[in-house]
């Protein structure tokens, strides 16, 4: 009965809990303002100190796996959100380049607990049965649906507090921060604590490098595994960039919030039409998508660089960004869907672990590569030599593909097919 009760009160709490806790709020629209007018910190300082983020994520995985086994899924969320907290403490207090960098390490860490622990809460909270699934993604959906619409509202609010003070709307995500530690406190622990021994962290550790051995062999999934984590570094990469670009031309910060308001809406209708835009290119959507994203960036740079005039570059920037939201949208789904098909449980584990791997590999090196060029030229160049790099590799990526992916599964080859055998 206590156990019966202690799920009940977690699947209530958890549409609460996401969509207030699932990401930061009042952050993203003002994040780079903050860093750059508020702190005078350099832009491309900002950009390098992002790029440590991905790369704490890699350094912290397997010590925050044996925090979450020793403490329990609730007392680590507790953990991680207040990780959070303490990474914005750091940026509201701090001046300089190296609390940016203790920040986001302390960023890092917390997330990687929540990721681990959030999803995992809920579904250990539902009973075991063939609805089990079902009943978590419409949970979990409605959360991350409500969380969209409360980042929209948030990020308005954000861009107007900063035009009054730049500390506000900081000050206001780190109270929903703190908020975010009370609700997982409420959160019930109805799982024992699985010991984690040297020996098992290592077979973890061994199981990660046998699973990049193991795709290695199959050119379906090595081709997809690469070439959708380099897409999700290159989109997660470029949003401090975004707000460079729209600092340098002149838009006013109070639309900032505005602006990524709407395009988050835009691309959660987006992201809800994936299977329109899978239905209508098949096996040539991921190029449908990746080619306008990579190619944008140059567009977006050779306009601005040309400085043609104030109305041309907001409009341009305006329609690059709709365009990469548009695609950002449906990427995520149609990438995870493609990665899965023809594969066993075990095996969607591990694609999902090496593909998570290797996007923070990828997302350093290309926030590190556009770090340093913000330090010898405009943000529009940086925009222009990225696009230029990265669309010569996504499109060389592409030619590689078009008779490795998208087949019928009778086309593939036989060592493509003996990979589902994995047990």
């Amino acid at each position: 009965m206590e156990e019966a009760k202690a799920k009940k009160i977690n699947v209530e709490l958890y549409t609460r809990y996401k969509t207030f806790s699932w990401d930061l709020l009042f952050y993203y629209a003002i994040i780079f303002l903050f860093f750059t007018e508020t702190k005078g910190i350099n832009a491309a300082d900002v950009l390098l100190a992002e790029s440590f983020y991905p790369i704490f994520k890699i350094i912290f995985l397997i010590p925050a796996t044996i925090l979450i086994c020793s403490l329990g899924k609730k007392k680590s969320l507790m953990v991680g959100n207040s990780f959070v907290a303490a990474a914005i403490f750091t940026y509201i207090i701090g001046n300089s380049f190296i609390f940016i960098v203790i920040g986001e390490l302390l960023s890092a860490i917390g997330f990687i607990i929540k990721g681990v622990c959030e999803s995992n809460i809920l579904y250990d909270s539902l009973e075991k049965n063939e609805k089990r699934g079902i009943i978590f993604g419409k949970i979990e959906g409605k959360g991350t649906s409500y969380y969209y619409y409360i980042d929209a509202i948030s990020a308005v609010i954000a861009g107007v507090l900063f035009s009054i003070n730049g500390y506000i709307p900081m000050i206001f995500c780190l109270l929903m921060s703190m908020f975010s530690i009370y609700l997982s406190s409420k959160f019930k622990d109805i799982d024992e604590r699985e010991k984690m021994s040297i020996n098992k962290i290592k077979g973890e550790f061994k199981d990660l490098v046998n699973s990049f051995r193991l795709f290695g062999k199959s050119p379906r999934l090595k081709n997809l595994i690469f070439f959708g984590a380099l897409i999700s570094a290159i989109m997660l990469s470029i949003t401090m960039l975004r707000s460079s670009i729209m600092q340098d031309i002149g838009i006013p910060s109070e639309y900032f919030g505005i602006i990524f308001a709407l395009l988050g809406l835009i691309s959660g209708i987006s992201a809800k039409n994936e299977h329109r835009f899978h239905k209508k290119f098949r096996n040539k959507t991921l190029a449908s998508l990746a080619i306008p994203l990579v190619f944008s960036f140059i567009i977006l740079g050779v306009v601005c660089s040309a400085n043609i005039s104030y109305g041309v570059n907001v409009a341009t920037v305006l329609i690059v960004f709709l365009v990469q939201y548009v695609v950002k949208g449906p990427f995520y789904p149609l990438i995870k869907q493609y990665m899965n098909n023809f594969t066993t449980a075990n095996l969607r584990t591990k694609i999902s672990s090496s593909f998570n791997l290797l996007e923070n590999i990828l997302r350093f090196l290309v926030t590190f590569m556009a770090s340093n060029l913000l330090r010898i030229t405009t943000t529009a160049n940086t925009f222009t030599i990225l696009g230029c790099i990265l669309g010569v590799i996504v499109v060389l990526m592409l030619d590689n593909m078009r008779k490795k992916v998208g087949l019928k599964p009778e086309e593939y080859l036989e060592k493509d097919i003996k990979i589902l055998e994995l047990k």
